[in-house]
């Protein structure tokens, strides 16, 4: 197998010469371009790792130093350089210390009887890859926890079975009056009412979010708001569980509602009015023929003819006068209500 032609930088914390020989030659035969730095104690670790701000790529540690052993040994380390993988190479076959140090923060614990140039090279590669990936998930999970938080609009995650609220960012404690303690004690029972008329549409978009529709909701100060709801199933925390986006459309609602209130009292003003309109309209088409084919010599008539003429302008003016009157009222209350 030809040697690994990558650069690692491995820090190795072993106090013993043959061992620390035998794991060099070991890695030499293994990865080419192997930067070895060796500490034989606890305190020149803590030093080099002080110093070198964790620049290691692989911390290879024996678990019996002059200075420190087994378990506060393993947490010195792990804190000191968190982000580094640590491998325990040790001579003492415990496995129930073994597993124990996983837990620790340890990524392997490899015996020394047991080690080969092969076993330790895939050790760290694992072990590398391991973290690396880890280091992927939990910089998502930040990313993932800066949007859900700093998203204006109220953002929750429930459980799927229990309806349980799982997570609230800041925008949903705000809006609805909760405190974060207070919706990880509740469901969504706790705080919807009724959904609305409005139709659901349980397919996913085009963006993959579920439209739910609009729901009453009620805060804690028992206001009623209305909000449209849309969601999206993962996995959160091994539980399965639903993301929502709930939009406050209230005041869309009732000023919409208010529009199709006034736009009914206008049709109904048009209607009535319409009627009434055509009676004076219709005498004076009556009478301007009759005006026009009247001979000169009927001035009487004439005189009469204008005075009904004249009244049903009069009335057509102030019929249209009344309609325009009744239209800047309902105007007027639809700004003075604000919608």
């Amino acid at each position: 197998m030809a040697a690994d032609k990558r650069s690692l930088h491995i820090l190795i914390v072993e106090d013993n010469h043959g061992d620390y020989a035998l794991i060099e030659d070991f890695l030499f035969e293994q990865i080419e371009s192997t930067v070895i730095i060796r500490a034989e104690n606890y305190n020149e670790a803590r030093k080099l790792l002080s110093e070198s701000t964790c620049i290691f790529d692989i911390i290879l540690l024996d678990l019996s130093l002059p200075d420190m052993k087994g378990e506060p040994l393993i947490k010195g380390i792990t804190e000191l350089c968190a982000n580094t993988p640590v491998i325990v190479l040790t001579g003492y076959t415990d496995f129930a210390f073994g597993v124990k140090s996983l837990s620790l923060g340890v990524s392997d614990y490899m015996l020394k009887e047991e080690l080969t140039p092969l076993s330790l090279y895939k050790s760290i590669i694992y072990s590398s890859e391991r973290k690396r990936i880890t280091a992927d998930l939990a910089e998502s999970e930040k990313k993932y926890s800066e949007l859900f938080h700093l998203s204006p609009l109220p953002i929750w995650v429930y459980d799927v079975e229990t309806l349980k609220f799982l997570n609230v960012n800041k925008a949903a404690i705000i809006h609805y009056g909760y405190s974060h303690t207070e919706f990880l004690s509740m469901t969504l029972k706790d705080i919807e009412i009724r959904r609305q008329e409005t139709p659901t549409i349980s397919s996913p978009d085009k963006n993959g979010m579920v439209l739910h529709g609009v729901y009453e909701h009620k805060k804690k100060n028992d206001d009623i708001i209305q909000v449209d709801l849309q969601s999206n199933p993962i996995f959160y925390r091994g539980k399965k569980a639903n993301v929502v986006l709930a939009n406050d459309v209230t005041e869309r609602i009732t000023y919409i509602k208010a529009i199709e209130k006034q736009n009914e009292k206008l049709r109904e003003i048009s209607w009535i009015q319409s009627h009434i309109v055509r009676a004076p309209l219709a005498r004076i088409m009556g009478l301007v023929p009759l005006l026009k084919d009247l001979k000169p010599s009927n001035k009487d008539d004439k005189e009469t003819m204008l005075e009904y003429l004249w009244l049903s302008a009069n009335e057509l003016d102030e019929l249209i006068k009344n309609i325009t009157d009744k239209t800047r009222a309902a105007d007027y209350q639809i700004t003075k209500n604000g919608y």
